[in-house]
């Protein structure tokens, strides 16, 4: 009997088609009708060429020798298994031709006619080479658990500082926000964030960022529990709606805890007295245009020198995985170890 915490990340490819989807860049119908007509008519003219090569070995209701348009109306009537019985193989050879040849033709032309669940198959075959392909490579990648409107703004933030579609795996038991994920590209998983083996199926023992965007403060507890569990080095960043719980949370392993309600409030106190700055605060948090807050490390000719007194605008310095604010005094001499938050212009 399989563990429960290996019941889905002991499976193979092809039992996890339709849990953990890997995206493909959609094909063009035209192109697909396109294709399948081509092939039908190159086996068709296929059975077309054969047949006329031996076609004195057929016999016509009508007498004489086949022409070149007889073998294709007789390729076209077998191949399609309507089988009129006016042209007919007449000698052994002709007759050995139809089974060798002509037959998996005819399957071949039957094929192409019911494409569509030839498809389907070869789409859960090719998913689960590309699902068992992605597992075996996955690393350092992003896990966003909860596809909501947090979860949505969060992946936008990333992929707007240039992050890439395919290293950001997104968790969720609805189906349908799963399917969204899926269209921007993302990696999804269909399963509860809460269980370790849903967690390892997303590969979050491999991933360098996990982002806890869940629409409960108690589940994003339990989630932060199981995630610090089997990504022990991973950087947990969790949401939650009520400042009470930031501690539960910080006790569970993530390292940094946005407060959703609190944080609106206050954009919102301030908006009635100066909207300006609340304009500025979004800008700061939209990398994709204005102005954005970033980090960066130290270049060899800053060490040594203050912060205040760069080309850039810089807020604060990290060291030693602490952040300490610019005008702090222990932070008047830059290290070359430390790392600089600075306010950088978009496309610079």
């Amino acid at each position: 009997m399989v563990p429960r915490d290996e019941a889905l990340t002991a499976q193979p490819g092809h039992v996890l088609v339709g849990v953990l989807r890997i995206p493909e860049s959609p094909g063009s119908p035209t192109r697909v009708i396109v294709r399948r007509v081509a092939i039908a008519v190159l086996v068709l003219m296929a059975a077309a060429v054969m047949v006329y090569l031996g076609r004195s070995g057929y016999r016509d209701i009508k007498g004489g020798q086949l022409t070149f348009l007889d073998c294709v109306y007789y390729a076209a009537v077998s191949l399609s298994t309507t089988g009129y019985g006016d042209i007919t193989p007449d000698t052994e050879p002709a007759r050995l031709v139809n089974v060798v040849v002509m037959t998996p033709l005819r399957i071949a032309f039957l094929a192409v006619l019911v494409g569509t669940t030839l498809e389907v198959l070869s789409e859960r075959s090719r998913q689960a080479w590309k699902i068992q392909r992605w597992r075996n490579k996955v690393r350092n990648h992003t896990v966003v658990i909860g596809y909501g409107t947090k979860g949505k703004t969060a992946v936008a933030a990333m992929l707007s500082d240039e992050a890439a579609p395919g290293d950001i795996v997104v968790v969720d038991t609805d189906q349908t926000a799963l399917s969204q994920a899926a269209a921007a590209g993302l990696v999804t998983v269909h399963g509860d964030a809460t269980r370790s083996d849903v967690l390892r199926l997303a590969a979050a023992q491999h991933a360098s960022s996990i982002i806890v965007a869940t629409s409960r403060d108690d589940t994003a507890a339990l989630v932060t529990l199981t995630a610090r569990e089997i990504a022990p080095k991973a950087k947990i960043v969790a949401s939650i709606r009520e400042a009470e719980n930031q501690h539960l949370l910080r006790q569970s392993g993530a390292d940094s805890v946005v407060v959703s309600s609190e944080t609106a409030g206050r954009l919102l106190g301030i908006a009635t007295t100066t909207p300006r700055v609340v304009e500025m605060i979004e800008d700061l948090l939209t990398p994709d245009a204005g102005f954005a807050i970033a980090e960066r490390q130290v270049e060899q000719t800053e060490v040594g020198g203050s912060p205040r007194h760069l080309r850039d605008i810089v807020l604060g310095v990290v060291r030693n995985g602490h952040l300490l604010r610019v005008d702090a005094p222990e932070v008047d001499a830059i290290e070359a170890s430390d790392r600089l938050l600075y306010i950088r212009s978009v496309g610079s």
